[in-house]
Protein backbone atom coordinates (compact mmCIF):
# COMPACT_ATOMS: atom_id res chain seq x y z
CA UNK A 1 0.00 0.00 0.00
CA UNK A 2 1.45 3.42 -0.97
CA UNK A 3 0.38 4.83 2.51
CA UNK A 4 2.80 2.03 3.97
CA UNK A 5 5.93 3.81 1.84
CA UNK A 6 5.46 6.86 2.70
CA UNK A 7 5.58 6.31 6.09
CA UNK A 8 8.07 4.31 5.79
CA UNK A 9 9.93 7.32 3.67
CA UNK A 10 8.84 9.76 6.46
CA UNK A 11 10.53 7.26 9.37
CA UNK A 12 13.79 8.32 8.33
CA UNK A 13 13.02 11.97 8.95
CA UNK A 14 11.59 11.53 12.61
CA UNK A 15 8.00 12.27 10.80
CA UNK A 16 6.49 9.09 10.23
CA UNK A 17 3.63 9.88 12.91
CA UNK A 18 3.00 13.15 11.64
CA UNK A 19 1.06 10.85 8.47
CA UNK A 20 -2.63 11.44 9.59
CA UNK A 21 -5.11 8.83 8.02
CA UNK A 22 -8.32 10.05 7.62
CA UNK A 23 -11.83 7.49 7.80
CA UNK A 24 -12.98 9.28 4.92
CA UNK A 25 -11.67 10.09 1.90
CA UNK A 26 -9.39 12.87 1.49
CA UNK A 27 -9.05 12.31 -2.50
CA UNK A 28 -9.90 15.87 -3.73
CA UNK A 29 -9.50 19.22 -2.57
CA UNK A 30 -12.53 19.96 -1.09
CA UNK A 31 -13.02 16.58 0.72
CA UNK A 32 -9.21 17.12 2.45
CA UNK A 33 -9.91 20.78 3.32
CA UNK A 34 -13.64 19.78 4.33
CA UNK A 35 -11.71 16.38 6.52
CA UNK A 36 -8.59 18.33 7.68
CA UNK A 37 -10.47 21.43 8.78
CA UNK A 38 -8.57 23.78 6.39
CA UNK A 39 -8.93 26.36 4.02
CA UNK A 40 -8.76 24.44 0.62
CA UNK A 41 -5.93 26.55 -0.51
CA UNK A 42 -4.04 24.97 1.44
CA UNK A 43 -4.40 21.64 0.39
CA UNK A 44 -0.82 20.93 -1.53
CA UNK A 45 -1.96 19.07 -4.44
CA UNK A 46 0.46 17.14 -6.56
CA UNK A 47 0.07 16.44 -10.35
CA UNK A 48 1.63 14.17 -12.48
CA UNK A 49 2.47 15.12 -16.30
CA UNK A 50 4.64 13.45 -18.94
CA UNK A 51 8.63 14.15 -18.63
CA UNK A 52 9.89 15.82 -21.47
CA UNK A 53 10.74 13.29 -23.88
CA UNK A 54 7.15 12.44 -23.56
CA UNK A 55 8.51 9.66 -21.51
CA UNK A 56 8.59 9.16 -17.79
CA UNK A 57 7.32 11.98 -15.32
CA UNK A 58 7.17 15.09 -13.66
CA UNK A 59 5.48 16.58 -11.02
CA UNK A 60 4.48 19.74 -10.26
CA UNK A 61 2.94 20.67 -6.28
CA UNK A 62 0.55 23.78 -6.20
CA UNK A 63 -1.89 24.96 -4.16
CA UNK A 64 -5.58 23.56 -4.17
CA UNK A 65 -6.83 26.67 -5.53
CA UNK A 66 -4.14 26.97 -8.49
CA UNK A 67 -4.37 25.37 -11.80
CA UNK A 68 -2.08 24.38 -14.66
CA UNK A 69 -1.71 27.35 -16.64
CA UNK A 70 -0.52 26.27 -19.97
CA UNK A 71 0.89 29.67 -21.69
CA UNK A 72 3.29 29.49 -18.64
CA UNK A 73 3.64 25.70 -18.20
CA UNK A 74 5.01 25.89 -21.76
CA UNK A 75 7.28 29.02 -21.14
CA UNK A 76 8.46 26.84 -18.35
CA UNK A 77 8.93 23.57 -19.07
CA UNK A 78 9.58 24.26 -23.19
CA UNK A 79 6.55 21.52 -23.96
CA UNK A 80 3.21 21.45 -23.88
CA UNK A 81 1.48 20.33 -20.07
CA UNK A 82 -0.33 17.06 -20.79
CA UNK A 83 -1.13 15.03 -17.65
CA UNK A 84 -0.60 11.34 -16.51
CA UNK A 85 -3.52 8.65 -17.18
CA UNK A 86 -4.72 7.34 -13.61
CA UNK A 87 -3.25 3.99 -15.34
CA UNK A 88 0.12 5.84 -16.07
CA UNK A 89 0.68 7.64 -13.10
CA UNK A 90 0.21 4.81 -10.81
CA UNK A 91 2.50 3.31 -12.98
CA UNK A 92 5.26 5.37 -13.11
CA UNK A 93 5.22 7.46 -9.45
CA UNK A 94 3.49 4.60 -7.23
CA UNK A 95 0.38 6.76 -6.19
CA UNK A 96 -2.92 6.56 -7.28
CA UNK A 97 -5.05 9.39 -7.85
CA UNK A 98 -6.40 10.78 -5.03
CA UNK A 99 -3.18 10.47 -3.31
CA UNK A 100 -0.72 11.57 -4.88
CA UNK A 101 2.63 13.10 -3.25
CA UNK A 102 6.55 13.92 -4.07
CA UNK A 103 7.20 11.32 -1.77
CA UNK A 104 8.20 7.74 -1.92
CA UNK A 105 8.11 7.69 -5.75
CA UNK A 106 8.53 4.84 -7.56
CA UNK A 107 11.75 6.69 -9.22
CA UNK A 108 13.43 9.76 -9.12
CA UNK A 109 11.20 12.14 -11.68
CA UNK A 110 11.69 15.78 -10.93
CA UNK A 111 9.64 17.59 -8.59
CA UNK A 112 8.70 21.22 -9.01
CA UNK A 113 6.89 23.50 -6.36
CA UNK A 114 4.51 26.00 -7.30
CA UNK A 115 5.07 29.84 -6.27
CA UNK A 116 1.38 29.28 -5.43
CA UNK A 117 2.29 27.70 -2.31
CA UNK A 118 5.10 30.36 -0.85
CA UNK A 119 1.99 32.26 0.57
CA UNK A 120 1.51 29.63 3.37
CA UNK A 121 3.29 28.61 6.36
CA UNK A 122 2.20 24.91 6.39
CA UNK A 123 0.60 22.92 3.83
CA UNK A 124 -0.94 19.24 3.50
CA UNK A 125 -0.04 17.18 0.68
CA UNK A 126 -1.40 13.80 0.66
CA UNK A 127 0.31 10.79 1.72
CA UNK A 128 0.05 8.29 -1.15
CA UNK A 129 -3.47 6.96 -0.21
CA UNK A 130 -7.01 8.89 -0.85
CA UNK A 131 -7.32 9.29 2.71
CA UNK A 132 -4.33 10.47 4.01
CA UNK A 133 -2.39 14.09 4.42
CA UNK A 134 0.34 15.53 6.85
CA UNK A 135 1.50 19.06 7.80
CA UNK A 136 4.36 20.48 6.49
CA UNK A 137 6.28 23.42 6.22
CA UNK A 138 7.00 24.84 2.81
CA UNK A 139 10.82 24.44 3.41
CA UNK A 140 9.95 20.70 4.71
CA UNK A 141 7.79 20.06 1.80
CA UNK A 142 10.72 21.38 -0.65
CA UNK A 143 12.97 19.23 0.80
CA UNK A 144 10.90 16.53 2.26
CA UNK A 145 9.70 16.36 -1.76
CA UNK A 146 12.93 16.49 -2.99
CA UNK A 147 12.16 19.67 -5.03
CA UNK A 148 13.98 20.46 -7.66
CA UNK A 149 13.03 24.11 -8.62
CA UNK A 150 10.26 26.50 -7.62
CA UNK A 151 8.15 27.60 -10.74
CA UNK A 152 5.03 29.63 -11.38
CA UNK A 153 2.84 27.89 -13.81
CA UNK A 154 0.13 27.70 -12.05
CA UNK A 155 -2.69 30.40 -12.27
CA UNK A 156 -6.27 31.03 -10.43
CA UNK A 157 -4.96 32.13 -6.93
CA UNK A 158 -3.64 35.59 -7.58
CA UNK A 159 -5.62 38.40 -6.78
CA UNK A 160 -6.50 39.70 -10.50
CA UNK A 161 -4.41 42.83 -9.99
CA UNK A 162 -1.73 40.96 -9.17
CA UNK A 163 -1.87 38.31 -12.08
Amino acid sequence: MSVEKVKAYFRSAGRENDVIELELSSATVALAAEHLHVAPERIAKTLAFRGENKEGAMLVVMAGDARIDNKKFRHEFGFKAHMLSPEETLELVGHEIGGVCPFALNQDWPVFMDASLKRFDTVFPACGSTNSAIELTIDDLYELGHGKSWVDVCKGWQDETEA
